[in-house]
């Protein structure tokens, strides 16, 4: 059977991991390493780029545990404030805040003698990892504006496509946590780790876009393959599944030519333009240029955009990336004047 990992288009939420196989030794040995840790009750910690297939992965091993009969539960940690994070994880009771109307159960209560995965935990504030921990080390947490201290056992899975290293070693994130969540650690390659897989990854997806868009395709003609596999593919299966479906959309055939491949427009791309016109307006090292303003406050002007853009225009993430408050870095954007304090 295949599956997104291996190339089908369409993600199938019960595969086990049994479903899974690569040619690749990098895949091989991350598909290896969690049938073991499928069998334990150990925390997993999934690091990999974005569109490696994190969330699959995750679903696959819970499916393959011994919780398989019990809830799989999902929350995306990202670009979310302290006070929403708090209630989405723990719950609320009634009044604890404008609009909480009624007791409303959190995800680590909805995931109880089941597995709760944490996307993108490295997005957490320091406020929120702390929590987390005392969730995850004692099985214990409050619900939102309510004293009753409550239990879950939850098997714990977390990922994150953020380099954890270099935010460990910044203290952006909590040793003591990531010491509770990386009992097992996996690491899924990205696409351009996978040379092996990539003709039954391209042949999977095709079919299966065929057969949900109900035309006959039946491949990519040699300039069209050759286009696929020289592209670098910065957003790995996500991507190459949306470029793949576009292609079959478009095909005037039954096999897909290079002009119905719309690789060029993708997110990733026009990120890379943007940033590569930026030396136009600063020197060679990425300060602004001699003959400009040579001010303290214009060179932090542009740092600050510089790590905005890194993080295309999430402040919760630049301030954690620049080592200050929100509050001080949408103070710091009111000064200069910045369209994103907007």
């Amino acid at each position: 059977m295949e599956s997104w990992l291996n190339g089908a288009g369409v993600p199938d939420w019960h595969h086990t991991l049994d479903d899974f196989r690569s040619d690749d030794e990098a895949m091989a040995t991350c598909l290896n390493l969690a049938r073991t840790a499928a069998r334990t009750e150990l925390p997993i910690l999934i690091l990999g780029e974005t569109g490696t297939g994190k969330t699959l992965l995750a679903r696959a091993i819970h499916n393959s545990s011994p919780r398989a009969a019990a809830a799989f539960v999902a929350f995306n940690s990202a670009a979310l404030s302290d006070t929403l994070l708090d209630s989405q994880l723990f719950g609320h009771e009634k009044g604890a805040f404008t609009g909480a109307i009624k007791r409303v159960k959190g995800k680590f209560e909805q995931a109880d003698r089941g597995t709760l995965f944490l996307d993108e935990i490295a997005d957490m504030s320091a406020a929120a990892q702390a929590k987390i921990l005392r969730a995850v080390e004692y099985g214990e947490f409050e619900r939102l504006g309510g004293e009753e201290l409550l239990h879950a056992d939850v098997r714990l899975v977390s990922a994150t496509h953020l380099p954890l290293a270099t935010y460990l070693a910044l203290d952006h994130f909590r040793k003591d946590l990531f010491y509770r969540i990386s009992g097992i650690t996996l690491r899924l390659p990205p696409l351009r780790e996978r040379p092996n897989d990539l003709r039954s990854i391209l042949a999977s997806a095709i079919q299966s876009a065929s057969v949900r868009q109900k035309k006959e395709i039946v491949g990519l003609s040699r300039a069209a393959a050759d286009r696929l596999f020289e592209y670098h593919r910065p957003g790995n299966l996500r991507q190459l599944q949306r470029v793949l479906h576009t292609a079959v959309a478009l095909a005037k055939s039954e096999v897909i030519a290079p002009e119905d491949l719309l690789i060029e427009t993708s997110t990733e791309e026009l990120h890379v333009a943007e940033a590569a016109s930026a030396p136009t307006a600063t020197s060679g090292n990425g300060a602004p240029p001699l003959d400009g303003d040579l001010s303290l406050a214009s060179a932090e002007y542009h740092h600050i955009h510089v790590v905005l853009d890194r993080f295309h225009g999430n402040k919760r993430r630049t301030a954690r990336a620049l080592g200050v408050s929100r509050s001080t870095l949408d103070r710091k954007l009111r000064e200069h004047r910045s369209p994103h304090a907007e």
